[in-house]
């Protein structure tokens, strides 16, 4: 009997749609092989930020994000996905292998959550407090669960706990010189690698001050985008596994933080990742004593929204598609 597979234009759209996935620093450090029947998910080491990202938690993270946006790209297609995570025990950087089946109904929200990768953003200005929340946190709840992911809100009284404990990792980073090189490497306007983070998407310090909870990068020129919110009203998600740091969970844990991010981006919510506070043990637990939760914290989202017609954030550039897809014979 003669399998039905997508041919490779099909893949190829995929991937490179896919791959607008979120990445610590934009990195993307993610690679594709196509091979008969399957597609396989690698780990891409060499896009390793060892500083930041001392364990590669973080790497898995991103490739677990761009994992789930490649199904929703194959579904918006008319591909289902069976999924086989982390296939070879022996090699650490094989972390899913797909095989598709044709699926002839496509529905609405099959095409909206595509239509919602390119729309998606990191956005780390202020926001104003998000719409319809009590409906929205249920939704993202239900998002989560599908990957045996906790998702927990910090509550608005504990907000002030969790600033002070975002406030304090910064500091204790303010003299690590390797991380704070790395972290203008990736955010310097005068590399030529256009995966870098663009200066359009940094804040100035009079921005940044009005975000409590953010990662601190170098400031940038003298803005004063959205001056009329005064500090950040957004809700903020963790996600956490578990079972801690099992490379499977973390994968998983990527998937989840898509499934979130799309969500958000289809109820018109502006989001940005934040995982300044769980690169280190004594942040995360903290987090966990401010939430409650029972699992180990692996990333942190704001969520809220931006003023109408906002055009402030730019989307990153990618990678081509030939650099991440490789396709076999």
């Amino acid at each position: 009997m003669t399998v039905e597979v997508p041919d490779s234009q099909v893949i190829r759209d995929a991937v490179a749609l896919a791959c607008h996935a979120p990445s610590l620093h934009n990195s993307q450090p993610w690679r594709w092989v196509a091979e008969g029947a399957t597609l396989d998910l690698w780990a891409d080491p060499t896009r390793l930020m060892p500083a930041t990202d001392h364990t590669g938690r973080e790497l898995i993270l991103s490739c677990g994000a761009v994992l789930d946006h490649v199904r929703v790209a194959m579904a918006a297609a008319g591909w289902d996905s069976a999924t086989d995570r982390c296939p070879d025990p022996a090699d650490v950087n094989h972390l899913a292998m797909l095989q598709f089946r044709p699926n002839e109904t496509v529905t609405e929200t099959d095409q909206l959550l595509a239509d919602a990768i390119l729309r998606r953003r990191t956005d780390r200005l202020p926001y104003e407090a998000p719409a319809a929340w009590p409906a929205l946190v249920s939704a993202l709840r239900r998002a989560a669960m599908r990957y045996n992911v906790l998702l927990d809100v910090v509550a608005d009284d504990e907000r002030p706990r969790l600033a002070e404990a975002s406030q304090l990792t910064e500091t204790l980073r303010r003299y690590d010189t390797t991380y704070l090189s790395e972290l203008r490497w990736w955010t310097s306007p005068f590399e030529s690698d256009a995966t870098h983070v663009p200066e359009s998407a940094l804040l100035s310090a009079s921005e940044a001050a009005r975000v409590d909870v953010a990662r601190a990068f170098p400031p940038v020129g003298g803005g004063q985008r959205r001056a009329a919110i005064d500090h950040d009203r957004s809700k903020i998600l963790v996600l956490s596994t578990h079972h801690d740091d099992a490379r499977p969970d973390v994968l998983r844990c990527g998937e989840a933080l898509s499934a979130v991010l799309l969500e958000c981006t289809l109820a018109g919510m502006a989001t940005c990742t934040l995982t300044h506070m769980t690169e280190l043990a004594p942040s995360r637990d903290i987090i966990a004593q401010i939430t409650g939760t029972a699992g180990r914290p692996q990333l942190l989202i704001r969520v809220g929204r931006s003023p109408a017609h906002d055009r402030h954030v730019e989307r990153t550039a990618r990678r081509a598609v030939t650099e991440v897809l490789e396709f076999r014979i």
